[in-house]
């Protein structure tokens, strides 16, 4: 039986294990090898022997979990690692119903003479006010002022 701190342990060590071989995988396609530490080069080394006596993805699966199992030792994790390979998923039932954009809302004429903007009736504020407005505050700034 696995502890639920050994499934934990198992999951971040598998999810560092994946996420570090594509790391160093991608290094190497881009002539960076000589920068990975040891323990990596080793990796990849195992990964190329591999490579040569299986399939691409067989021989990734296989060094993914030769990393896994150290990452797993590492990590503190007590005795052999669980399995933790994600179930492959279950295909959608048939009552999946497929996205469809709403309908466009009819659009809501728009008057300038009246000011009406969305069928809101708003009367716009006269320029001359808002020039009163502005001679009324300097005024009485000035005014203050002095």
């Amino acid at each position: 039986m696995v502890k639920a701190a050994d499934m934990l342990i198992a999951r971040r060590a598998d999810t560092r294990a994946r996420a570090d071989f594509a790391t160093w995988k991608m290094m190497a396609k881009l002539n960076g090898l000589s920068a990975l530490p040891p323990e990596a080069q080793e990796f990849l080394e195992s990964y190329k022997n591999l490579l040569a006596r299986m399939s691409e993805g067989e021989a990734s699966e296989a060094t993914i979990a030769a990393i896994y199992k150290a990452y797993y030792a590492e990590m503190g994790g007590a005795g052999t690692p669980p399995d933790v390979r994600p179930r492959p998923a279950e295909p959608a039932a048939d009552n999946v119903t497929a996205f469809r954009r709403p309908a466009p809302k009819p659009k809501k004429s728009v008057s300038f003479g009246a000011a009406t903007f969305a069928g809101t009736q708003k009367r716009p504020l006269p320029v001359a006010l808002i020039f009163v407005c502005l001679v009324v505050v300097y005024v009485g700034i000035r005014l203050y002022w002095r």
